[in-house]
């Protein structure tokens, strides 16, 4: 992985259809040489071009600084003459939303030259800046891009995270867990140690999932498709080799009840010799009368709600549930999963997993969604009898580097 500092370049962009309309950002991150560290995209409900331009330019600041890097001499390229300008104080800023956006971005910058980087700002013509602009369309498309590439170049080194959490038995209370001193290991083929060895994995993907439609609970509940069932048996080898690295424990593999997890467990389970047990409380959460809808259609008609669903933990849609009742099962689940001891495989779900990362690491579930799970990763944690829990990897998916057309991003809409 690059040392911090050096020089790095960031694309921009952000669009709009109808100017208001469908609007997405996209950003990413290069090396001075060209080689590709991170990207961000995401649906930004209805909104201006200009709101979006924006946007873009502060994801991929932020995407600097997630990756280590405010040493860095920073160079932004953009197509859009108006951020550009004014970021670079030529031009006024008279639009309050303009204002708000390019402070925001301004206090990022900020951030970087008080670490001894730097920021610098320059138009290109959009044909030079194809990438991003690709990425933002995909943000209008309803999907969400959060992916780094820096440490995935080689072999993962995986961080070491101890939380104090008190009795993980009582994991359906409502204590949160605080994040203790992070230490970074040479490990780079993980081991799982504690009391409780849980591996979570998430299903491979289905048609709804490249259809980026919702698919939750008591939906149309859609079998893998072909490339998911390559996913789901490359994650079984990943599992079985991490457990055979590991020492000897007892072994249970347990699914949701939805087809996806059914089949993705399964796999794992035929790969260990065993089989599996359902728990519904790893289920997806209920989305109800928007079941089968893609995330475009939802941004386009429906942006408001769409962004209580994701942030309101108490909006639940008709015939769904809401983020306190999924919260609420899936900390039984854990607490289940937990007690049993050894080794534990649970394939479930995005949200889910989410449950389980905002808990552990102490960070409100809207935060978690910064926190990818792609389709067919893996996410570990160790569990010991004086109550700590460590983190030992999230979204391992080198398994799936193989794969043909294996696919770049975390599709968030069939979870």
């Amino acid at each position: 992985m690059p040392s911090a500092g050096g020089r790095l370049i960031v694309e921009a962009d952000g669009g709009s259809r109808g100017n208001p309309g469908v609007a997405g950002y996209g950003a990413l991150v290069r090396e001075a040489d060209g080689q590709l560290l991170a990207e961000r995209a995401a649906p930004l409900g209805t909104a201006s071009n200009n709101v979006a331009e924006y946007t873009g330019l502060i994801e991929g600041l932020r995407a600097v600084l997630d990756l280590g890097r405010e040493a860095a001499q920073v160079q932004v390229r953009m197509d859009s003459k108006l951020v550009v300008e004014q970021m670079s104080g030529r031009w006024k800023i008279k639009h309050e939303d303009m204002r708000r956006l390019a402070g925001e971005a301004r206090e990022l910058a900020s951030a970087i030259e008080a670490a001894g980087g730097q920021v610098a700002y320059g138009w290109v013509p959009r044909d030079q800046n194809a990438a991003a602009d690709a990425l933002s369309n995909r943000g209008m498309d309803g999907e969400t891009v959060r992916r780094d590439h820096a440490a995935s170049r080689a072999q993962p080194t995986f961080g070491e995270v101890r939380a104090a959490v008190g009795d993980v038995r009582a994991a359906a209370g409502e204590e949160q867990t605080t994040v203790g001193e992070q230490l970074f290991s040479t490990e780079t083929d993980p081991t799982l140690e504690g009391s409780c060895r849980l591996i979570m994995v998430r299903h491979g993907v289905t048609d709804f999932t490249r259809s980026h439609k919702l698919d939750g609970r008591g939906g149309s509940n859609p079998p893998l498709n072909d490339e998911g069932l390559a996913q789901a048996a490359a994650a079984a080898g990943a599992v079985k080799r991490l457990i055979d690295r590991s020492g000897p424990t007892t072994v249970s593999v347990i699914t949701s009840s939805l087809t996806r997890a059914m089949q993705t467990g399964g796999a794992i389970a035929d790969a260990l010799g065993l089989t599996p047990e359902v728990d519904h409380d790893w289920d997806e959460q209920a989305f109800g009368d928007w079941d089968g809808q893609t995330m475009a259609d939802l941004v386009t008609h429906s942006g408001e709600e769409l962004l209580a669903l994701r942030q309101d933990p108490a909006y639940a849609r008709p015939g769904g549930e809401s983020r306190n009742q999924l919260t609420g099962r899936v900390n039984h689940a854990l607490a289940r999963a937990v007690a049993r001891g050894g080794t534990v495989v649970v394939a479930t779900h995005r949200l889910p997993l989410m449950v389980v990362l905002s808990r552990v690491l102490g960070v409100d579930s809207n935060r978690a969604w910064s926190i990818a799970t792609a389709p067919a990763s893996l996410t570990a944690y160790e569990f010991w009898p004086d109550g700590g829990v460590q983190v030992a990897f999230v979204n391992d998916t080198h398994h799936l580097h193989d794969l043909e057309d294996q696919p770049s991003t975390d599709p968030g809409a069939d979870h």
